[in-house]
């Protein structure tokens, strides 16, 4: 019990002083591991960011550049981003909340009843080729329907 309440002062403590916290969940046999943003939402105006197959490191340089970039604006749905990452484009897509619950406790803890929303980062694999193309080849989890990726 005590780890628990130190686990969550750190995070009210991060979301006080940055705006938000990144929870990291690490690569295990036969699991993806990923990454998400909690506060955003609340302290920015744009939705949290969830991130699904990439290192904890280049998880936070993400969600750090997708804050200074587009916090109180409007994010880009289903648009390729050539610039938040100067390694990779990328894409938003809209997920249900409902998608996320086994992933991201730390935010549904936070928010409470208070009304959330998440957007997934999508990315290509390292030829290039993102999920929606037959070529793509990576281990990246899309949450809800795939039908989201028709969209792009």
């Amino acid at each position: 019990m005590i780890k628990k309440k130190k686990y969550f002062k750190k995070i009210y403590d991060n979301i006080n002083e940055y705006g938000y916290n990144v929870t990291a969940i690490l690569e295990e046999k036969d699991f993806t591991p990923f990454g998400y943003s909690t506060g955003i939402y609340e302290n920015f105006k744009i939705p949290e960011l969830f991130i699904s197959g990439l290192l904890p490191g280049l998880n936070g340089e993400l969600i750090k550049k997708y804050v200074e970039k587009y916090k109180f604006k409007e994010v880009p749905i289903n648009q390729k981003i050539e610039d938040l990452s100067d390694r990779f484009s990328v894409y938003f897509i809209e997920i249900d909340n409902n998608d996320l619950i086994e992933y991201t406790l730390t935010s549904f803890k936070y928010y409470k009843k208070k009304p959330f929303k998440y957007l997934q980062l999508i990315f290509p694999d390292l030829e290039g080729n993102f999920p929606f193309e037959k070529e793509y080849n990576y281990d990246q989890n899309i949450l809800g329907s795939t039908n989201k990726l028709n969209n792009i």
